[in-house]
């Protein structure tokens, strides 16, 4: 007879763990310290309508999370973004549309022409160095960072690929994994870094490498904790889980003996702070998408704080009529930033490339993202989560169900 499974946290990863031990027949809590759960994946109330106050899309490189999303019943809610470019704001103050066939920043074409407009001729010829270099080069790379180093340069790493990274993953990209950044880069054959990408594109599912939710990505937890409780998952809100082990956790007053499995970085792990500031304003300019999507910063740009912005009434149509005759915009900041609404309103007049006739909201939601925990850290438990799976809820949903899995064919 198994034990009851104890999950501490009930954020996206510790739900879908959740639901599917309960599918396979398992006794399952989830201990969530909120009253809520979802995690980062939760709305924030924006002139009255539920607006993503985290993650607001998810990557469709794997069906991790269409998937999920069909066993909800959701997929009649899926959406794809505005098919429009992302612009990159440079070092120099100059914006320009992302280069058309690339990955993550990686062109697959490095002689194209706006490949060579975003970093020059001679970083384009480096670039396509690339395609003569031996598989040797780049083979004992441990980070994407690296690899596109050491096959295609530093111009492209830190004026195309790093802008993406820190904008999509929050991180810099020589801090993250090759498998993160996508599953078929670790596994390539090829010895050309841009016939893998032209593969990729090629042999990927039609349609963008993003989508999102009627209503936010913020319906998507809400949904799976009913699901879960659906299924016999019995969530404890409100309730902090203490003398925490492999084999028992403390809460509501009384210690519970069963599997223990962490869904939630340990007390006292080192975080990455971020703060999102949201933007609605009277912007004629802004209604006629200068930039697309949104725009990612290089660093170095003079004037601007923020590492991205996300045109939200631009990308996603509900929202564009829910907020009828305004505009929506979204700014990221890395770290607990000191008067980001300010500088929101200066840093969106700069990366739309003009001025709002006038600014109706402006509101900061600040949030601590786990980094990577290490195996010596994990104490001999299982985890599940943004700390072990890599950010992003793709990576996050797939490895909690692999997990599971895991765990019920034990």
């Amino acid at each position: 007879m198994h034990s009851d499974i104890f999950i501490v946290g009930g954020g996206v990863a510790g739900l879908t763990l959740a639901r599917d031990l309960a599918i396979g027949g398992r006794q399952v809590h989830v201990i969530e310290r909120e009253e809520r759960t979802g995690g980062q994946v939760t709305a924030i109330d924006v002139e009255s309508h539920q607006l993503d106050a985290a993650a607001e899309s998810f990557a469709t490189r794997t069906d991790a999370v269409v998937g999920l999303i069909a066993e909800l019943g959701l997929s009649d809610r899926v959406l794809a973004p505005l098919g429009a470019p992302a612009w990159i704001h440079r070092e120099d103050g100059t914006a320009m549309p992302l280069p058309a066939t690339g990955l993550l920043g990686v062109p697959s074409d490095p002689l194209a022409r706006d490949v060579r407009q975003s970093i020059g001729v001679v970083g384009a010829v480096r670039a396509w160095a690339d395609t003569v270099l031996p598989r040797s080069v780049g083979a004992e790379a441990t980070s994407f960072g690296d690899l596109v180093t050491a096959r295609m340069g530093r111009r492209v790493t830190e004026r195309l690929v790093g802008p993406i990274t820190r904008g999509v993953h929050s991180v810099e990209p020589h801090a993250l994994a090759i498998a993160t950044a996508h599953p078929a880069l670790a596994s390539r054959d090829d010895r050309s870094l841009a016939r893998s990408i032209r593969h990729i594109r090629r042999t990927a599912p039609a349609g963008s490498a993003v989508a999102s939710l009627h209503g936010g990505m913020h319906t998507l937890p809400i949904a799976l904790a009913e699901s879960a409780a659906e299924a016999g998952v019995q969530i404890h809100r409100g309730m902090t889980a203490t003398e925490v082990s492999a084999s028992s956790v403390t809460f509501d007053g009384a210690k519970h003996r069963g599997d223990v499995i962490m869904a939630t970085p340990p007390q006292g792990a080192p975080t990455r702070a971020v703060t999102l500031v949201t933007v609605v304003a009277s912007a004629p300019t802004w209604a006629a998408v200068p930039r697309g999507t949104g725009v990612l910063v290089t660093p170095g740009s003079p004037g601007v704080s923020a590492r991205a912005l996300t045109h939200v009434s631009a990308k996603w149509q509900w929202v564009s009529r829910a907020f009828a005759g305004k505009q929506v915009v979204r700014l990221s900041y890395d770290g607990a930033t000191s008067e980001p609404l300010a500088k929101a309103v200066n840093d969106a007049t700069i990366l739309m490339g003009s001025a709002p006739e006038a600014v109706h909201t402006v509101l900061e939601r600040r949030w601590a993202r786990a980094t990577p925990l290490a195996k010596a850290d994990r104490a001999g438990m299982r985890w599940v989560g943004e700390s072990v799976s890599g950010t992003g809820l793709a990576a996050v949903v797939a490895h909690a169900r692999r997990t599971a899995a895991d765990i019920l064919t034990q």
